[in-house]
């Protein structure tokens, strides 16, 4: 594997698989960029803060890389990558339990120095509300 992938897929191991989000103060930039769900969140503690709110609304999650591949330096890299969990408050709905699995696309800025610049995210949010919310 590429620098990139190594740097994103560590992220992937620490923060989404091991929910150690103090790994962020260590792997992001101090000026990260999250763009995702419309929202542009500014800043290492930001995007922690943000992070720690994602994942409290999921209990028991689950994280997968789909497939990541890298262009040639290793600056940017691309990862598909499917969650699943069980409703535990997820997009502010009520905790119920009900079976998440949400999957989305992450573009990922690698710098120089290895740390996480950006990150632009496309996921089947919506879809997932939508299906939290409609009574069966």
């Amino acid at each position: 594997m590429g620098r990139g992938i190594d740097v994103v897929h560590t992220f992937w191991e620490r923060v989404w698989q091991g929910l150690d989000y103090d790994a962020i103060d260590e792997l992001v930039a101090e000026d990260f960029v999250l763009i995702t769900g419309g929202q542009r969140i500014e800043s290492r503690p930001a995007f922690k803060k943000w992070a720690e709110g994602f994942g409290s609304g999921f209990d028991d999650l689950t994280f997968e890389v789909v497939e990541s591949f890298e262009n040639h330096d290793g600056s940017r890299v691309c990862s598909l990558w499917r969650l699943t969990g069980r409703n535990n408050g997820a997009f502010g709905t009520e905790p119920d339990g009900q079976p998440i699995e949400m999957s989305g696309t992450a573009v990922w800025i690698v710098g120089e120095d290895g740390k996480l610049r950006s990150n632009k995210v496309e996921r089947n949010a919506f879809e997932v509300y939508q299906q939290l919310t409609t009574s069966n």
